[in-house]
């Protein structure tokens, strides 16, 4: 027997030649009158095993020999070019030219007109002056070897046939199938899933004629016992054993379930099914539900949730560029605004009330009528240009909303942005003669069960690498320390925000312990001062080696790469909070306030 060979396919070939040598004996015992004893026709022959059986696999497998991976240049057109597929497109650059970029198709789409415009594009000249033909179809591309921030929509005419192509490889066959012989994966098949709802349909409705027949039953024994004048049996002293279908346990029913798949149904379960009042049980090893991009959107408009279905929405990316105040931004990832938008070019997003709007007329009509020159909070903060704002979520739920799903564009690992109640908002802004701009805000939980400080941090790209990234989190902390708690993000945080946790928390450490005078101090120390969670300390120590074993004891020892890391980062000036200009007091709620959805 070979190893790892499935015993059911074993018994099944054995079966078939056990058949076949019988077949064979029969048809020798009936002489033809055609056929001569020495005739070699009449020599019987075993029955081939038909395709679908798999038999008994040789030592070496077959191969099939592999297509084309790739296609010369010129030899492929539009419709030929498929999802997965690699070739070469133009990338603008910021100095005006284009290069050629090797790039992924991870999607396309036919170009629609949205009901507030046409899309425009612009297509590149043709070198003779001939007319180009607008483009007809949108390529969502991932840019080898580059960030998935880059991914982009592009349209056809910025692909460069010109060049060869790399057709997808194809997928690799799953564990338990046989070269030749595809065996269908058991969740994720559709007649497994029918004949399976079939099956479990026809069993409740069994069930239920068996119960209502049974409970007719009892009534009459009742009745009959009360008639007699017989007492009432004490409760428990009586049990009664309900059947187990096929007679057993889940391990024969099951077996059975693979053998009886297309069990014919009765006309009045058919009926059950059509009319959908009865529904097949809950499988807890059935495969997890898989929505469409159209169910998944709705959901997400609905619900609020972007955890259903995640990698089949989040892979692609919605929107292009939006436009705040100045500064026109490219998107990163998938943000759930209005379907609508989608094939926009570019989306206007009003600086102070966060609205969006797909043109810039509706944008400076709305300009004209938005009273709004700061975010809709208190404010706590302020010191030379910068100020902070609270902002309670379930007070201002427009806002922080419209705030959540422009923050969406940017954060990878957001999952929510319709359910702001629970949570409140500190909004750093920038003042000037037109009023506060936006630059950064993070969220915090009105009540963390876990000690978490920030929910959710993000400074827009226009203003980052500026140093408002630590600003942010040294001014969480600040509010830790007014609390009188230890704090600590919660997790997972993007790459962006990691790398400034890492930063702050490294620069603050030495610092601190710079400031200290040589002698003993604990990790509890260090967090009592800087509100850091002890987990971080410690985690922030190792990752920079200070953490060594001396004399018996473990101490801590600042490096000579540590100290002139810090150098190279003081030289940088960097903003700082100013604790005397902090105005605020830890906010109290009620148990009516912290009840949400209610």
């Amino acid at each position: 027997m070979p190893r790892g060979f499935p015993l059911k396919n074993i018994k099944t070939a054995e079966a078939a030649a056990a058949a076949a040598a019988a077949a064979a004996a029969a048809s020798a015992s009936q002489p033809s009158p055609k056929a001569t004893p020495t005739s070699a026709a009449s020599t019987p022959r075993p029955t081939p095993l038909p395709p679908s059986t798999p038999s008994t696999p040789a030592p070496q497998e077959r191969i099939p020999s592999p297509g084309p991976t790739s296609a010369p240049g010129g030899s492929y057109t539009l419709e030929s070019i498929v999802v997965g597929a690699k070739l070469f497109v133009q990338k603008p650059l910021a100095s005006g030219g284009n290069e050629e970029r090797k790039a992924e198709i991870l999607s396309i789409r036919d170009i629609k007109k949205s009901i507030y415009g046409a899309l425009k594009v612009v297509a590149p000249p043709s070198a003779d002056g001939t007319p180009v033909e607008e483009p007809k179809l949108e390529y969502y591309v991932h840019y080898v070897e580059f960030n998935k921030r880059l991914d982009e929509w592009i349209p056809n005419t910025r692909l460069v046939l010109s060049r060869e192509m790399e057709w997808p490889q194809a997928l690799k066959p799953k564990k338990g199938t046989e070269s030749g012989h595809s065996t269908p994966v058991r969740p994720s098949s559709p007649v497994r899933t029918q004949s399976l709802l079939k099956k479990a349909v026809s069993k409740a409705t069994n069930n239920a004629q068996s119960s209502a027949s049974a409970s007719k039953a009892s009534k009459s024994h009742k009745k009959k016992s009360k008639a007699k004048g017989d007492q009432p049996s004490t409760p428990g002293a009586e049990t009664v054993e309900s059947p187990l279908p096929h007679g057993g346990a889940g391990g024969d029913d099951e077996d059975e379930d693979m053998e009886d798949l297309d069990e014919p149904l009765t006309p009045d379960t058919e009926a059950s099914i059509a009319d959908g009042t009865l529904t097949a049980p809950s499988n807890p090893r059935a495969a997890p539900q898989v929505f469409s991009k159209e169910q998944e959107i709705e959901k997400l408009r609905t619900s609020g949730s972007m955890t259903q279905s995640h990698g089949e929405v989040s892979r692609v990316k919605n929107l292009n560029k939006l436009q705040i105040g100045r500064h026109e931004v490219e998107a990163w990832y998938f943000s759930p605004y209005p379907a609508e938008y989608a094939h926009l070019p570019l989306i206007y997003i009003c600086e102070m009330c966060l609205s969006f709007f797909p043109s810039p007329m509706m944008l400076s009509r709305h300009r004209t009528k938005c009273n709004l020159f700061h975010p809709p909070g208190n404010e706590i903060y302020r010191h030379e240009d910068i100020s902070f704002y609270e902002i309670d979520g379930r007070r201002q739920k427009t806002w922080c909303r419209n705030l959540c799903l422009l923050s969406k564009c940017f954060l990878d690992h957001k999952t929510l942005y319709y359910d702001v109640d629970p949570f409140l908002y500190y909004c750093m802004a920038v003042r000037d003669s037109v009023g506060c701009h936006l630059i950064g805000y993070f969220s915090k939980e009105k009540e963390s069960s876990e000690g978490y400080n920030v929910a959710c941090i993000l400074t827009l790209p226009q203003h980052q690498r500026h140093g408002y990234g630590k600003l942010l989190i040294e001014f969480s902390y600040e509010l830790s320390k007014r609390e009188g708690k230890l704090g600590s993000p919660e997790k997972p945080l993007s790459d962006l925000g990691l790398l400034s946790y890492r930063a702050y928390w490294a620069e603050t450490i030495v610092e601190l312990l710079l400031a200290t005078e040589p002698g003993e101090i604990s990790i509890d120390e260090i967090a009592q001062k800087t509100a850091f969670m002890h987990a971080d300390v410690m985690h922030t120590c190792q990752a920079l080696s200070m953490l060594r074993y001396h004399k018996g004891q473990h101490v801590i020892c600042l490096t000579d790469g540590v100290l002139d890391q810090y150098q190279k980062t003081k030289k940088k000036s960097r903003r700082r909070i100013e604790p005397k200009a902090l105005d605020w007091k830890p906010p109290s709620f009620s148990r009516a306030d912290l009840r949400f959805g209610y």
